[in-house]
């Protein structure tokens, strides 16, 4: 299994539309991809405007198709110009 991360500030005026984006749209297209087992947005408690996407994934063959697929480029659209800041993405494995 492999967790992706997505680590994303939004400013204070967007926040509620990149709320609703990602709970109608990114979160419900992405778990529609064979190999996504998980999907989740977290808010940051401590930094208003912050958030990570959480997705869980089979494996990092299931990542690399899913970021070629039709919803990931829907997913790209539908969040562009919510934020101005780069947007960080990593990938993690569990520690056997």
């Amino acid at each position: 299994m492999v967790t992706r991360l997505i680590f994303v500030r939004v400013p204070d005026a967007k926040m509620a539309d990149a709320e609703r984006t990602w709970k109608q749209v990114c979160g419900a297209k992405m778990i529609t991809v064979k190999g996504c087992l998980s999907e989740q947005l977290l808010r940051c408690n401590e930094v208003r405007g912050e958030y990570i996407s959480m997705a869980t994934w089979d494996s990092m063959a299931s990542i690399e198709a899913y970021r070629e697929s039709r919803p990931h480029k829907e997913i790209r659209e539908a969040t562009r110009g919510l934020t101005n800041e780069p947007v960080v993405v990593k990938t993690y494995e569990i520690v056997p």
